[in-house]
Order: structure tokens, then sequence, then C-alpha cells
């Protein structure tokens, strides 16, 4: 009669280590991820792992089931606390509350907020609708909460009043500014718009700012007259045309340029 021979120290070794393995919770071996799934989940698309079922949501391992409070619906979704409240209530410590919506006013499907909004041609103030007061030469704007002022008017003091354009000028669309500007060949100088003077040797610029005209190439501007530069030797007129600049190697020094 042969001997029954004794396992070795690193078969017993790996028989425990199996063991283990299949005493520790979660630890699926199935390629369809159906050991260690909980109660109320199923297996996920991917054939790994697990997904709760449908009204459940997963939390330390198990699927729980979704509490909806009264005036809420499930949603579905994997993350979050799964449910939301019905058009009209809001989230309040876990339960449902009816939204109070002032009058003027229409609930808002948003769970986040105040919950309503204003019906067109009011806005909210203070908690409630007051509805919007247009002012003459006026008219409302298409979000229905606020007013704007005709072309032609700007709001002051919480009214329209017109712009006043001077001759040769026109009116323009800007919220700042004066709300005109000059016409080609004037400048604005206060409230009027005056004639551009151009003096010899120099030519227009259409510019709602500064004199409305610059010196031609070799002339700089003083007063309101355009004189010619004098150009000391070794220097050449610089980039603008009104000015000059040393020749290299040359420096710049009281009016002339010498060398370094």
């Amino acid at each position: 009669m042969s001997r029954m021979r004794r396992p070795g120290s690193k078969s017993i070794c790996y028989l425990i280590l199996w063991g283990l393995l299949l005493a520790v919770p979660g630890i699926a071996f199935a390629q369809d991820g159906s050991v260690g799934m909980p109660e109320n989940a199923h297996a996920n698309s991917y054939g790994r792992g697990w997904d709760c079922d449908r009204g459940y949501q997963e939390g330390n391992g198990a699927c729980a089931a979704i509490r909806v409070p009264a005036n809420g619906y499930a949603t579905d979704l994997p993350y979050g606390r799964g449910w939301e409240c019905d058009r009209g209530y809001r989230e309040v410590d876990g339960v449902c509350v009816a939204i109070m919506v002032p009058a003027n006013a229409y609930p808002t499907k948003m769970s986040y907020g105040r919950g309503w909004e204003c019906t067109h041609g009011y806005q909210e103030v203070d908690g409630a609708c007051a509805a919007v007061v247009v002012p003459s030469n006026a008219y409302l704007e298409p979000s229905g909460d606020r007013w704007k002022c005709n072309r032609g008017y700007r709001e002051v003091d919480g009214a329209c009043v017109a712009i006043k354009v001077p001759a040769n000028g026109y009116l323009v669309d800007s919220t700042y500014g004066r709300g005109w500007e000059c016409e080609r060949g004037y400048r604005a100088s206060d409230e009027d718009c005056v004639a551009v003077k151009v003096p010899e040797n120099g030519y227009f610029v259409d510019s709602s700012y500064r004199a409305g005209w610059k010196c031609d190439r070799g002339y700089r501007a003083a007063d309101e007259a355009c004189v010619a530069l004098r150009l000391p030797e070794n220097a050449h007129l610089d980039y603008s045309g009104n000015g000059w600049e040393c020749d290299r190697p040359y420096q710049r020094q009281e009016g002339e340029c010498v060398r370094p």
C-alpha cells in the first residue's frame, strides 16, 4: 500500500492565498461581473463590474433605493441625489416645497435660483414683479424688463432727452460721448462744429479730435502754421517726416549731430 503524499509548504501557501481572495467581498472573477454583485444591481455593458438597477443608487458597495419625496421625480442619474422637484417646487432640506410665485410672474423649471421669472413688461423689485415704466421717446427692450431711448434721444435721470446736433454735425448710435460727430472738414469745439483751417504746407486729416490737420513731410506744426524743418549736418528726416534724427554714428546734442 502506497503512502499518501503530504502537500508541500508552497502548495499550502497557494491554497491559503486563494481562500483569502474568495473571502474578500466585491472581488469578481467571472467575465460577466456577476460574482460580488450586490442586490438590485446588474452587470454593466462593458462586461466587467456592475451598475445599480433603475430606482437605486450606489453607496458603499451596495445599491440603496432612491427615496423620491412628494412632488418630485427620479432622474435615473448615477450621481447627485437621484431626483429633482417638479415644476413649481424647489428642494429644501430634502423635500419639495411649493414656490411662492408673485403676481405677474411664472414658475421656471430650474432647480436653483428663486424658481420664477417676471412676465414680459415687468421686472423683479424686492421679491415682487413691478411694471416697467417706459418714459416718453423710449421703447421696451425685447427682454421685457428694461427700456431704451429712441434714436436721437439719450437717457438722463430716468428720462429720454433729445440730443442737440449742431450745424455741420450728424447723429451717431453710441451710448457714450456726445451722441454726434462733425462732418468731414469740421471738428468739434465745445457744442459746435467749426471748419478746419488747414495752414500752408499742411493737409486735412479725418479726425474728430486735435486740430484736424497735419504738416507735410519736411515741416513741423508751430501754433497754427507749418514751418520748414532745419536739418543740421549729418542728419535726415525721421519716420514721421515731421522731425529729424542723426546719421550713424552721430548723436544728437544741442540741436546738432556730433561724433561720440
